[in-house]
């Protein structure tokens, strides 16, 4: 099946009103491809490795939810490893579409939500307020678990160490904040919300000391890790919606 790009770009637009987000970079189509697309690649970030497997599948456009424009590099000339990026898919005539916070925040395939659905949990609701969006997901664990047994389910789940700053890690967790990715400092919104553990990407040295003082069990399992399960639910959903067109998930290594 072919897709025309405006149509796509239309669709990803409709499904995740980017307009409402204040966002660090820009959402949409950063680089426009070939007008035709019968390959749809997906990866969480736009690297050299995810761009060259998406090139040599032969895919006419590249979904992520990491792109390569970020207002806080600001204007930057086209030279060295990132100008490779860029020009790798312009020379391949490569679509690149990126969403960055409405793919966090969506209710339906992103990453909080994903991540949540994966963990089998509950009553899940809008989480975290940023500029009145929200940015991930909370609800109950299906079944409580303690936090060091919580922290085991996530290490096979992400296939990636956890760090857990913990109170007490024989304690049983019934409701968990979620906000994936680099949002280290949001775990204070658990804790006015009530809730009794925090899960994100990243963790600094005082975000370990301030959490686990006030009570709250904060467990970071890796930025690259966390947001790898939202890209793919809406690769399921183009899948689902346009079938017949052939979509894969490339996926880099990252540790971080």
């Amino acid at each position: 099946m072919s897709l025309k790009q405006n149509d796509l770009l239309q669709y990803f637009n409709q499904q995740m009103n980017p307009q409402f987000f204040e966002d660090y970079a820009p959402n949409g189509l950063q680089i426009e491809g070939k007008a035709e697309i019968t390959r749809l690649a997906f990866a969480v970030s736009a690297t050299q490795d995810s761009i060259k497997q998406a090139i040599a599948w032969g895919a006419q456009g590249l979904v992520v939810h990491h792109g390569l424009f970020w207002k806080y590099q600001g204007p930057r000339t086209v030279t060295g490893a990132w100008g490779e990026r860029l020009k790798s898919c312009v020379k391949h005539d490569l679509n690149l579409f990126a969403y960055h916070l409405p793919l966090d925040a969506h209710a339906e395939f992103g990453n909080a939500v994903a991540l949540a659905n994966k963990l089998g949990m509950q009553n899940l609701a809008p989480f975290a307020l940023y500029k009145k969006q929200p940015m991930g997901a909370k609800g109950h664990l299906s079944t409580p678990l303690s936090a060091k047994d919580l922290k085991t389910k996530l290490e096979k789940l992400l296939d990636h160490s956890v760090i857990l700053a913990s109170p007490d890690e024989t304690k049983l967790i019934k409701t968990i904040g979620i906000i994936t990715g680099g949002a280290n400092n949001d775990w204070i919104k658990a804790m006015e919300d009530g809730l009794d553990a925090y899960l994100t990407g990243e963790i600094s040295e005082y975000n370990w000391h301030d959490a686990k003082e006030a009570g709250v069990h904060f467990f970071a399992g890796g930025h690259n890790a966390t947001e790898r399960f939202g890209i793919q639910a809406l690769m399921e959903k183009v899948k689902k919606d346009f079938p017949g067109t052939d979509v894969q998930f490339f996926d880099s290594i990252n540790p971080a």
